[in-house]
């Protein structure tokens, strides 16, 4: 008989008491505690379904919205002064806090999608989780995209995006641009470090509260041979950054999990029900 998973919209603070979204998807008597973090403009809703198969496993799931996105955005985020690092130092680090609320003196992980994976080197406390799982986590360094796609990222960093800012002082869901609103700030960063070799380049050492190097949890970054934005040499290249864990790389294809196509975001669509298992899976041997 599968345990009775209950889910909870909750509202949290950040470490500088921003206001966030979260949903708590849970069974009664959890085992462990798994913060799911979000990919760059990714509301939390899409996790759902891979949470909700964590908590069947007997995790505690916590998924929520970076400040801007989603349900933790302003009425409008024309003028609002958020970007990536405050993810990663502020909202990240809070909500590991709150995930390992979820089941007191139980094992902690995490789970992160795209930058999700990215804010685990930003985070003061990510020695509490015993393991991280990344999906499709790579460099976002444009030359390191697959070819096919290195077109349409630079159309993206330097004549779409910019003519959003200077329209509407953001960039709007809808267009080219597949995810929720972005704040200015956000794409900014986000451009910069994008022109930058192996992401961040040189400026990570300057980069205060960056402390990738000092992660020594393991890692296992799930990655997919069919996306063109985590391509094997741009997941080489993020790895490589977390260089005291030695993470561990798995090349899937859409096939392995039964999917037509998977890419950068598919994973956590219905098609893809064979991957969900897969972190958890590896969870359980550091239970």
């Amino acid at each position: 008989m599968t345990e009775l998973i209950d889910e909870t919209e909750i509202r949290f603070e950040a470490r500088d008491g921003y206001s966030l979204s979260g949903r708590i998807i849970a069974p009664a008597k959890p085992k462990a505690a798994v913060l799911i973090s979000s990919g760059t403009g990714f509301p939390k809703g899409i996790y759902r379904r891979i949470a909700l198969a964590g908590a069947e496993r007997g995790y505690a799931c916590l998924i929520y919205d970076y400040r801007g996105i989603g349900g933790s955005a302003p009425a409008s985020l024309k003028g609002f002064r958020a970007d990536i690092l405050d993810w990663g130092r502020l909202d990240f680090t809070a909500a590991l806090d709150r995930a390992a609320a979820l089941a007191p003196g139980l094992p902690l992980f995490t789970l992160g999608h795209s930058v999700g994976g990215h804010l685990v080197g930003f985070a003061d406390n990510a020695d509490q989780a015993r393991a991280h799982a990344f999906v499709c986590c790579g460099s976002g360094y444009w030359g390191s995209h697959d070819p096919a796609y290195r077109p349409k990222a630079l159309f993206f960093w330097l004549a779409y995006g910019p003519a959003c800012l200077a329209l509407k002082g953001y960039i709007p869901e809808g267009g080219i641009w597949g995810g929720t609103a972005l704040p200015k700030p956000v794409f900014q960063q986000w451009r910069h470090w994008a022109f930058q070799p192996r992401y961040f380049g040189d400026e990570l050492d300057r980069i205060e509260g960056a402390r990738f190097d000092q992660v020594t949890a393991p890692i296992r970054n799930f990655t997919f041979t069919d996306d063109e934005l985590a391509s094997e040499r741009s997941v080489r290249e993020m790895m490589s950054h977390y260089s005291a864990s030695n993470p561990e790389i798995i090349r899937l294809s859409p096939e392995d999990v039964g999917a037509r196509k998977v890419d950068h975001a598919g994973a956590f669509r219905r098609d893809a029900e064979r991957f969900w298992p897969m972190p958890f899976d590896w969870f359980e041997a550091y239970l």
